[in-house]
């Protein structure tokens, strides 16, 4: 094993031990959180030991807890007793590795976590935010209680070990056919259209992956196609607590290729939308971020058939926009300028690794 992950509670008491931090979602089913808590009980008392797995979705920082706002709210949560033991799991490869890495006094634990639950994602905070980032994240917490699950009981910040881990997806295997879209526009003073073609090779891209979109431009009219542009957009829709949807551009890219009235163009653009360029974005979806580990753009939420969107917490899509600029020409020049624009979706996914 390459590294175990290990935080300990600030009284001594509670070591929580996980052998990785990223459990993959299948579709069928995710990666089961394996790990082990191994207890001191000096200062237990009559308290017992539990550990929980909780997805939430945060929006705001817990340092703006005031006047009994939470800004945090729970899509899904399990618990488990360790101590005094109770329901022992069966024991797995890892957790044998962690058993012998804790010594004495060590507990297993195991958590299955259900396949519709989202991935995690963070927004990407401002210059000046402080605090966890908002958005969906997975925590592994063990602490220490009286009672298994009674809200009034107040559990000190010392008895409490947490670890973030991140529910991923990896791009599917086969990768179907790429969009295609056109459209045919008219403009005054010209009595014929541009054609405008836009399409792709495949439906799914990596990040960081270069994707060539193909253009064809058929300029029958009396104009010329000055530029052309191409933007990639990111819609970020919170479905959890309110209709919250925006969109920001992640790509921006202009080519000089023109077409004057009556020609063609047949070429093929490449463009590669990074989260490097959009470092000073607020607000910008990324796939969930671990402490002091650089990410990326988020993925692409794949919606499962019969998945409520609500429990999603956060969707993410992309589209691309082909964008031609058309100069107005003749007395009326600008007046009569117009843009010609087509869309095609993106998907945006991590390559399965080799096993």
């Amino acid at each position: 094993m390459a590294k175990i992950f290990k935080k300990t509670s600030g009284n001594g008491g509670l070591t929580l031990y996980l052998g990785k931090r990223d459990y993959v979602d299948h579709v069928t089913a995710v990666d089961r959180i394996d790990g082990v808590v191994k207890v001191d009980t000096a200062d237990f008392g009559d308290r017992k030991a539990f550990v929980q797995l909780a997805c939430a979705f945060r929006y705001g920082s817990e340092d703006l807890d005031v006047m009994g706002l939470c800004f945090r709210k729970d899509i899904w949560f399990e618990q488990v007793q360790i101590y005094p033991e109770c329901n022992k799991p069966q024991l797995s490869a890892m957790h044998e590795t962690l058993l012998k890495k804790a010594g004495d006094n060590s507990y297993a634990f195991s958590f299955e976590i259900p396949n519709n639950l989202p991935c995690s994602v963070s927004l990407q905070p401002g210059p000046d935010d402080k605090g966890k980032a908002c958005g969906v994240d997975f925590e592994v917490k063990t602490y220490l209680a009286m009672e298994k699950n009674n809200p009034d009981e107040k559990i000190e910040k010392k008895d409490t070990a947490r670890l973030v881990v991140r529910k991923i997806q990896y791009a599917p295997s086969q990768v179907g056919a790429g969009p295609k879209a056109e459209i045919c526009k008219s403009f005054m003073m010209s009595d014929k259209p541009v054609h405008l073609e836009a399409s792709m090779e495949k439906d799914l891209y990596f990040h960081g992956e270069p994707i060539p979109i193909k253009v064809k431009i058929n300029n029958e009219s009396n104009k010329t196609v000055k530029k052309l542009k191409i933007t990639v957009d990111q819609t970020t829709d919170i479905v959890l607590y309110s209709a919250d949807k925006y969109t920001k551009s992640v790509l921006c890219q202009e080519f000089g290729e023109s077409v004057e009235a009556n020609g063609t163009l047949d070429i093929t653009l490449s463009i590669t939308p990074l989260l490097a360029e959009n470092k000073e974005k607020r607000g910008l979806a990324l796939d969930g971020r671990l402490k002091d580990e650089d990410t990326n753009l988020a993925s692409t939420t794949m919606l499962r058939q019969g998945v409520e969107k609500e429990v999603l917490g956060i969707l993410v899509s992309y589209k691309i926009k082909i964008n031609l600029m058309v100069a107005g020409g003749g007395l009326l020049g600008g007046l009569t300028a117009s843009d010609v624009t087509v869309e095609l979706p993106l998907n945006l996914m991590h390559p399965k690794p080799e096993e």
